[in-house]
C-alpha cells in the first residue's frame, strides 16, 4: 500500500479557536472540514511544506520557529495509507482569507467533534482539546 505523508496545521487565534477549511467541490471528500495543509513535495521537509501549503490556500506566511509539533494521526484509506503530523501555530502574519475557493471557520476546540470531518483527522482533535480546552 502506497503510504502518503501530508501535513497539517491547527491555527490557533486569541480566543483558543482552530481553523478549519471545507474542502471544495471536485475534490476528494468534498464538504468535509479538515486542517489545512497539504502533501509535500519531492525532497520537501514538512515545515517548508506546511508553510508553502498556507501560504498558498490562506494567502499567510508563518515562519518555521513559530510552528510547534502537537500529534500525528496514521489512517489506512483504501488506496493509501495516511501519514499526517499536526502543528499548531498561534503567530502568522496576513490575514486568513480563502484563496481556493474553501469554506474558512473558526471554531472552539470542543466544537470540532460535531463537524464532519475526513477520518484521517478525527484523531487530532483530543490532543486539541487537552491543550485548549473546550
Amino acid at each position: 500500500m502506497k503510504l502518503l505523508l501530508v501535513v497539517a496545521c491547527a491555527l490557533i487565534d486569541s480566543d483558543n479557536r482552530v481553523l478549519v477549511t471545507q474542502r471544495p467541490e471536485g475534490k476528494s471528500l468534498a464538504g468535509l472540514w479538515e486542517f489545512p495543509g497539504g502533501k509535500l513535495e519531492a525532497g520537501e521537509r514538512p515545515e517548508p511544506a506546511l508553510i508553502r501549503e498556507l501560504s498558498e490556500e490562506l494567502g499567510i506566511e508563518v515562519k518555521e520557529a513559530c510552528l510547534a509539533p502537537l500529534t500525528f494521526a496514521s489512517y489506512a484509506y483504501p488506496e493509501f495509507h495516511l501519514l499526517m503530523p499536526l502543528y499548531i501555530c498561534r503567530r502568522w502574519e496576513g490575514v486568513v482569507s480563502s484563496r481556493e475557493g474553501q469554506g474558512l471557520k473558526w471554531v472552539r476546540p470542543g466544537k470540532l467533534r460535531d463537524l464532519a470531518m475526513p477520518p484521517a483527522d478525527e484523531p487530532l482533535i483530543p490532543p486539541l482539546v487537552d491543550l485548549l480546552g473546550v
